[in-house]
């Protein structure tokens, strides 16, 4: 079995589950650390496995497709083998970057043509290639090629802009059906609800995506400068719809507070780059809340980052030494704030899983949101 629900909360719609793949089980709900080039960020990749205790990372198509390209990665045996990390990888089709890139890319029903930010070469992603990409790089969740759309955006576009990402769909299962892992384990494909945050076109998307029948389902543009409050009424419209059966993964999502917010909607899977991003600027999460370091009032502060966390980084740096680093730009600092961001995220979902298996998660999840609110 794929994906199998452990226990729900009472009170709201979390749960817990495992999902199997090849390489290894991951614990529900889950977030996993974005490595677009193959690597996290500032992060080893033991470090991944402790003290942050990763149990999937994520992978970038358009970028892996780029640099280094299917040859070399093909060449060393697929990613896992690469870059050395052995557990489940899961790979995004492009379809975010396809969003991001609008001055240099063009939609029309076959994919999309867009210009290489490396060199400026042309390149066009299909749903056919795009599947074939994945299955070269060699991840074990792979996602459907989608087209996500921009926010605030026209209803219209909205529409059409979805039930072209249908008919992609329809292509990408076609191409995945008909092809097969190219080294020996197997691979999943997660189709994606699109529909901007008109409740009505989520809900044609959400009926559609189901009605595919694979073993996952995700759920795209949010997080794309929509008021929370909107990406929590759309999250909530599309996990009534998508079968409870299966995990739902909803991408590029967020805040820790935003996290409980959507595992209490019935989100399993998660992945964002904050922890790293903000890290690197000198933003610590924390379970008291966000700490600055860019503010002088850490300047002095010999304390542990948090003192709720165990592990190495925690122990042994203080805020004032971190916060020496980065303003020497000494890479340190960005390294030590990532690894503690990340494992802070990871200590985050493990503490939300233990609180739903106790029944107890919706009362934790409403105290703990506003802690982690906090702007310290």
């Amino acid at each position: 079995m794929f994906f199998k629900i452990q226990s729900t909360d009472p009170h709201s719609q979390a749960r817990t589950g495992i999902v199997s793949t090849a390489h290894g089980i991951i614990q529900t709900p889950i977030f996993m650390p974005v490595g677009t080039n193959g690597a996290v960020k500032g992060v080893y990749m033991d470090q991944l496995e402790d003290p942050i205790q990763a149990q999937i990372i994520l992978g970038n198509t358009y970028h892996l497709y780029l640099r280094p390209g299917l040859d070399v990665i093909s060449n060393a045996g697929g990613l896992h083998k690469f870059n050395t990390w052995n557990g489940p990888i899961l790979t995004d089709s492009g379809g975010f970057q396809v969003y991001s890139l609008s001055n240099s890319r063009k939609i029309n029903e076959q994919g999309v043509t867009f210009k290489s930010f490396i060199d400026g070469s042309m390149h066009t992603f299909t749903p056919e290639n795009v599947v074939d990409t994945q299955r070269t790089i060699g991840a074990d969740i792979i996602m459907a090629f989608d087209e996500c759309t921009p926010y605030p955006c026209d209803k219209e576009y909205a529409s059409k802009s979805m039930d072209m990402t249908h008919r992609w769909l329809v292509r990408c299962k076609n191409q995945f059906e008909n092809t097969d892992s190219k080294y020996g384990h197997e691979q999943f494909l997660f189709p994606i609800v699109q529909g901007s945050t008109y409740r009505d076109l989520r809900q044609q998307s959400a009926e559609f995506i189901a009605s595919q029948n694979l073993v996952g389902n995700a759920i795209g543009g949010l997080s794309v400068g929509e008021p929370a409050e909107e990406m929590y009424e759309m999250t909530s419209l599309v996990c009534s719809i998508l079968p409870k059966e299966k995990p739902r993964y909803l991408m590029g999502v967020g805040t820790p507070a935003n996290i409980l917010e959507c595992i209490a909607l019935g989100i399993d899977m998660f992945d964002c780059v904050m922890p790293t991003r903000n890290a690197r600027n000198g933003w610590l999460f924390t379970s008291e809340g966000v700490v600055n370091l860019r503010n002088e009032r850490w300047k002095f502060d010999n304390t542990p980052i948090d003192q709720n966390l165990v592990g190495y980084i925690n122990n042994r740096y203080s805020k004032a030494y971190i916060k020496h680093l980065l303003r020497a730009d000494e890479m340190l600092g960005m390294m030590v704030a990532s690894v503690h961001n990340l494992q802070f995220y990871l200590w985050l979902v493990k503490e939300a899983r233990q609180k739903i298996e106790e029944g107890i998660f919706t009362s934790w999840k409403n105290e703990m949101v506003v802690k982690l609110t906090r702007k310290l």
